[in-house]
């Protein structure tokens, strides 16, 4: 087993080409006692590739609820008998949603909202929450909110949103268990749009939605071959009334080496903490990660469940004396 921690070293940190999906699995099959090495090895990666800085994100819920999509482990479906109903946020509320993020020193303000793809009522708060947010406060404006046409794509290259999230949350084989209401094809179909576009690519997923260690591995290799500038990971948290809701937990040391797997697949790419971290990982997991690739953290709560407070985030950076990336680094 630890003769791919050798090959990674040569092929991943020396030259910089991730594993393929062979390797990932390997990976993923990694005893225990390998995985401080595996960890190691990770970091050394995100520091030679990535540099030292940490992205900081934070997001707010453009609409929450409501949504007519079956994805089994959400509790923003209307389909589910789940506690989440629809809600909308006017523009005042997103502009200090924004400023409040820039406070904890983010550069990324993420836009979220719970539906298929967006209608014209949707896109018209978009650009006028996006152009409210760019006159009151210095930040990069993202946004997730579905399936997107081509013209829906170039208004928002026209509002200034730089980059877009659409996750595939599981890979190719799974995803017919995960959703039935629309396919993987049809996201990545937006996925190819934006890329196309000029916005940069965020997609990501969640871990622990019932995969095997091989889907985890195929699911490293898809995202890959999508090459996005940032994949978000999640651990599920599972939400009473969701077809998921009685999945275990990922187990911590999974989950770590997980982190480590996406990042030797994936040795340039902004590799971001997302939800479930704090239940599945704890505080010292929380830091074994972020000294095992991780460099990308949302601060905060997420869209229907509870985070870590954004202090205590940022002050574990600042013990791991890792810098928090520069606005204008961005811009």
């Amino acid at each position: 087993m630890g003769d791919i921690l050798s090959r990674a070293r040569q092929q991943v940190l020396e030259e910089g080409r991730g594993l393929d999906e062979a390797g990932v699995l390997e990976v993923l099959r990694l005893p225990d006692e390998s995985l401080e090495e595996l960890l190691a090895l990770a970091h050394e990666v995100r520091m030679r590739w990535c540099g030292p800085d940490v992205e900081v994100e934070g997001i707010v819920s453009l609409k929450t609820g409501g949504c007519p999509e079956d994805c089994h482990f959400c509790s923003q479906s209307g389909l589910f008998s789940s506690p989440v109903r629809g809600v909308w946020l006017n523009i005042p509320e997103l502009v200090e949603a924004a400023k409040q993020t820039a406070l904890t020193g983010a550069t990324e303000f993420c836009i979220v909202a719970a539906v298929r793809g967006p209608d014209e009522r949707m896109m018209k708060q978009m650009r006028e929450g996006v152009a409210a947010i760019r006159e009151a406060v210095e930040i990069n404006v993202a946004a997730s909110i579905g399936m997107l046409t081509q013209e829906q794509v170039d208004d928002l290259v026209d509002m200034g949103v730089h980059r877009y999230n659409h996750n595939l949350e599981t890979c190719r084989s799974h995803f017919p268990k995960i959703v039935t209401t629309h396919s993987w094809e049809e996201r990545r179909d937006t996925l190819r749009m934006v890329r196309e576009s000029g916005m940069e690519v965020c997609c990501g997923g969640i871990l622990g939605l019932g995969e095997t260690l091989e889907q985890r591995a195929e699911f490293a290799a898809q995202l890959a071959e999508l090459d996005p500038h940032e994949v978000p990971l999640n651990f599920l948290n599972p939400r009473p009334g969701t077809p998921l809701g009685d999945l275990p937990l990922v187990e911590p040391r999974d989950a770590l080496r997980a982190i480590a797997a996406f990042r030797l697949a994936l040795p340039r790419t902004i590799l971001r903490y997302a939800g479930g971290r704090e239940i599945t990982l704890g505080d010292l997991g929380t830091r074994d990660g972020l000294l095992g690739g991780v460099n990308a953290v949302i601060v905060g709560n997420y869209l229907t469940t509870l985070g870590r407070r954004a202090s205590a985030d940022l002050e574990l950076l600042r013990e791991l004396r890792m810098p928090v990336k520069a606005l204008n680094a961005t811009l």
